[in-house]
C-alpha cells in the first residue's frame, strides 16, 4: 500500500514536470486520470523547477551589471524551459475571447494553430510588463533573497492552475477538462499545503526575516489567486468553462502579477 501510494506520487511528479515544463527527464509515465489528477498535487513542484532554473540564471546574469540585457536574457530562458507552452495559451486564448464572437466561434478560434491579431498584441503586451519587471528587479535587487521569491512565482502560478482545473468546468467535452476528470478538492488543497511548504523552506534556506518572507510569500500567492480568479470568472462567462488554452494562459498571467507584486516589494523594503 505504501509502495504503490509512493510510486503514484512519483509518477504525479514526473506527469506534472513533462506536462508543464521542457526539462527532460527520461522516464515514462502513464498520463492516465488518476495519474494526472495525482500530478495536479506536483504542479507547484513543476513551477518550482522553473523557478529554480530562471533564479539562477537570473543571479549569474546579475552580475553582468546591465539590467536590459540581463532582463532580455532571463525572459527568454524563462520562456525556453516551457516550450512557449503557457505563452501560447495566452495569445490563443486573447484571440478568442476577445474576437467579439459567439461561444463557439471563440473556442473554434482557440483550436487554430494560427495567431490572429489579438494574440500578438496580447503576447506582445505581456512580454513587456514581464520584461519591464525582470529589469526592475536587475537594477534594485541587493539580495539572494530576491532570486528566491523570483523562483516561488511560478510556484504559485501553477498551483493556481490545480484551481482553477477543480473548480471551473471544462468548455469542451472531451477537453483537457477531462484528462482531469479525477481530481477533486483534495488536489487543489494538497497542491496549495506543497507550495506553501516549498515557500517557507526557500525562506529558511536563504535565512531572511522570516517576518518579512512570511509577507513577501503571501503577496505573491495573493497575486497569483487574485489575478486568477478574476481571469477565470471571466474566461468562465465567455466560454462556458475552461480550457487548456485558459490554463495556460491564468499561470502567464499570473506569472506576471507575481513579478509586479515582487517589483513593488523591493522598492518598499529596498531588498
Amino acid at each position: 500500500m505504501v509502495g504503490r501510494t509512493i510510486r503514484r506520487g512519483l509518477n504525479g511528479l514526473a506527469a506534472a514536470i513533462q506536462l508543464l515544463t521542457r526539462v527532460p527527464l527520461p522516464v515514462q509515465v502513464p498520463f492516465d486520470p488518476p495519474t494526472l489528477a495525482t500530478s495536479l498535487l506536483s504542479f507547484p513542484m513543476a513551477g518550482l523547477v522553473i523557478g529554480l532554473l530562471t533564479a539562477g540564471a537570473s543571479s549569474l546574469l546579475h552580475m553582468l551589471d546591465m539590467p536590459l540585457l540581463a532582463a532580455a536574457l532571463t525572459l527568454g530562458w524563462w520562456i525556453a524551459l516551457t516550450g512557449g507552452l503557457h505563452l501560447d495559451g495566452w495569445m490563443d486564448t486573447a484571440d478568442g475571447v476577445l474576437s467579439g464572437r459567439p461561444r463557439e466561434q471563440m473556442l473554434d478560434i482557440m483550436k487554430d494553430s494560427r495567431v490572429g491579431a489579438m494574440g500578438v498584441i496580447a503576447g506582445v503586451l505581456l512580454l513587456l510588463v514581464k520584461f519591464a519587471a525582470l529589469a526592475a528587479l536587475f537594477e534594485r535587487a541587493d539580495s539572494a533573497f530576491v532570486w528566491m521569491l523570483l523562483a516561488l512565482g511560478p510556484v504559485w502560478s501553477r498551483w493556481w492552475m490545480t484551481a482553477a482545473i477543480v473548480i471551473w468546468p471544462g468548455a469542451r467535452e472531451g477537453g483537457m477538462g477531462a484528462m482531469f476528470r479525477a481530481a477533486g478538492p483534495k488536489h487543489a488543497v494538497g497542491a496549495a499545503v506543497v507550495a506553501s511548504f516549498v515557500s517557507i523552506a526557500a525562506i529558511g534556506v536563504i535565512g531572511y526575516d522570516e517576518l518579512r518572507g512570511c509577507i513577501a510569500v503571501m503577496v505573491i500567492a495573493a497575486s497569483a489567486a487574485l489575478v486568477g480568479t478574476l481571469l477565470a470568472v471571466w474566461f468562465n462567462r465567455k466560454l462556458g468553462g475552461l480550457t487548456g488554452d485558459t490554463y495556460g494562459a491564468m499561470n502567464e498571467a499570473a506569472e506576471a502579477a507575481c513579478l509586479v507584486a515582487l517589483c513593488v516589494l523591493c522598492k518598499i523594503w529596498t531588498l
